[in-house]
């Protein structure tokens, strides 16, 4: 595949995630913007406004500033970033800021229609690019950001969906290749230890610990691996994201059952 054609096929899920995004937010009522979600500090309107404030970063807009105080819940020059962009529409109407990602992300994908990018590791554009992202690590981030927002609304105002979509199915991949940093980096099992994520809809990802403190993808199915974990597309992402417990028995763990707990207990990959 080229890079072309990779790169358009994220630019394509990330559409179709902001289309699904729109018309979930489209459909609140007033009093759904003050809900609180998984993210700390973060109601429903926190999570729309940190997105207009990214698509319109990108589609061009002046970069924002504004003091945010020292929130309890901002804990990195990330999490900086991403507030200002709630600050600076805490007065705006939730309808302005519908429109607000609408135009943004209109305006956006006009632009990568009419000039696809090529190059992959070409640096991202803006402030994505001082951070050292490349045009691959930006284009395939969007569909994983919206979606995860889409079910950060969706479990504050208790309306499940979204779980079939082209943007899920890219989410629950991306975060499944995070399963290796999770077993070598972070639990650290002996040498030669093998575990195996399955998470619906996905291809299973097995991996082996080596002598030398890593985690390395098995292509391999294994019969007997001394950890397997399996659940649902949902229990997975929550999990992956770092946004809240699943219930225990919505996680099948098969041998080394300790071992299997310490890994669920560290797969959060995004903050």
């Amino acid at each position: 595949m080229s890079d072309r054609e990779l790169l358009t096929g994220y630019v394509d899920t990330w559409w179709s995630a902001i289309g699904d995004f729109l018309t979930l937010l489209e459909q609140l009522g007033a009093d759904d913007w003050s809900r609180s979600t998984d993210l700390p500090g973060w109601d429903v309107k926190a999570i729309a406004s940190h997105t207009a404030h990214l698509e319109s970063l990108l589609a061009g807009g002046p970069e924002e500033t504004a003091d945010i105080g020292a929130p309890p819940h901002v804990t990195s020059p990330m999490g900086q970033f991403t507030e200002i962009g709630v600050v600076t529409r805490r007065d705006r109407e939730p309808a302005s800021i519908i429109e607000e990602i609408r135009s943004a992300t209109a305006r956006r994908r006009a632009a990568l229609a009419a000039a696809p990018p090529d190059d992959a590791e070409a640096p991202a554009p803006g402030v994505f690019g001082a951070i050292g992202w490349s045009t691959r690590t930006l284009l395939r981030n969007r569909p994983l950001d919206v979606w995860m927002h889409e079910q950060d609304v969706r479990r504050a105002l208790g309306r499940p969906g979204g779980m079939d979509s082209a943007a899920a199915q890219h989410t629950a991949d991306y975060l499944s290749e995070g399963f290796g940093y999770v077993v070598g980096k972070r639990v650290r099992p002996e040498p030669g230890t093998t575990a195996v994520l399955a998470v619906d809809g996905s291809a299973p990802v097995a991996v082996r610990m080596g002598e030398d403190g890593r985690a390395r993808p098995l292509p391999e199915r294994l019969q007997e691996p001394t950890v397997a974990l399996a659940m649902d597309r949902e229990s997975f992402v929550v999990l992956a994201g770092g946004r809240r417990r699943v219930p225990p028995e919505a996680i099948t763990i098969t041998g080394d059952r300790d071992l299997g707990e310490r890994i669920v207990a560290h797969l959060a990959t995004t903050p």
